[in-house]
């Protein structure tokens, strides 16, 4: 039975080194395929020899929806890849719980097929932007977070943070963590960082391991500058990562600018998709305490 689909042409991202995707890309496939719906891939794949495959970044000329399959990494992956082109995207999630990708393997007919049909509620989040003051002006873009770390090793590093060009203050830490609403539980919450509604418009700076007890988590406008400049005083370069990726080294005295990216990411979730439920099982909220 096919399912009257509001969209006809699916784009499937996967990441290679994932050693659970053969099967789940199987099923996702068969089913899409039951749909006489029109499917690429970014990887080749050989057991689907046949599935044509075009990078992600060709997928918004050839493609209306994209569907990510593996887990939350995959389709902050895939979300990074089509920053600035409104292309809509699901998540299948394969493994453990995930926050952004919702549809399960287990129901897949039901909950993939629901969005197929135009039964699903938009998502869309915001960006960062990280840029490096210098020649060159490298940016990177992060939808979790931004973090400012030693380089290669377990070093505290001096920095001063500014925010719309006003001085916050100094700290000597091992990191800071420039967080999204969609990566406050990520990186940030393991900091000390608070929860942030995924639909506030704000970010969170966090410190890592700071040197003062008196440093706190700060939550600020989405819609600030934020300029880290690494002290002239350490004696180790630094790094900005965003999301987790390889960095872009720092050197003392540099400065890198984090501000909101002008693109946004659009999610699809199903209609009934309630993000405190998936809180509650994740953090294991509510959980029965035994003695």
């Amino acid at each position: 039975m096919t399912t009257n689909s509001t969209f006809t042409r699916i784009g499937l991202f996967i990441r290679k080194d994932d050693p659970v995707m053969e099967n789940a890309v199987e099923q996702v496939n068969a089913f899409l395929m039951a749909q006489k719906l029109s499917i690429v891939c970014n990887e080749p794949l050989s057991f689907l020899p046949t599935l044509p495959v075009i990078p992600i970044h060709e997928f918004p000329q050839h493609c209306e929806l994209t569907i990510a399959i593996g887990g939350d990494g995959t389709l902050l992956s895939a979300s990074r890849a089509l920053a600035g082109t409104n292309m809509p995207i699901v998540g299948i999630n394969v493994g453990r719980l995930g926050f952004l990708a919702d549809v399960t393997l287990n129901n897949l007919s039901q909950q993939l097929g629901a969005i197929l049909s135009g039964q699903y509620r938009d998502d869309n989040r915001f960006l960062l932007q990280a840029t490096i003051k210098g020649a060159n002006n490298p940016t990177s873009i992060a939808m979790n977070d931004v973090v400012i770390h030693a380089h290669q090793n377990l070093h505290m590093i001096e920095f001063e943070t500014h925010i719309n060009g006003k001085f916050l203050n100094s700290q000597r830490a091992d990191g800071l963590v420039v967080a999204t609403p969609t990566g406050s539980t990520a990186y940030s919450m393991s900091a000390g960082g608070p929860i942030l509604d995924v639909d506030l418009d704000a970010v969170v700076l966090a410190s890592v391991c700071p040197h003062t007890l008196s440093n706190r988590p700060l939550v600020v406008a989405a819609s600030s500058k934020i300029d880290i400049t690494l002290s002239e005083n350490n004696s180790t370069t630094g790094m900005v990562t965003c999301d987790g990726r390889p960095g872009h080294l720092l050197q003392p005295g540099d400065t890198v600018t984090i501000e909101r990216h002008q693109s946004q990411i659009r999610l699809l979730h199903l209609e009934d998709h309630d993000h405190y439920s998936i809180l509650r099982a994740k953090l294991e909220w509510g959980r029965k305490l035994t003695c």
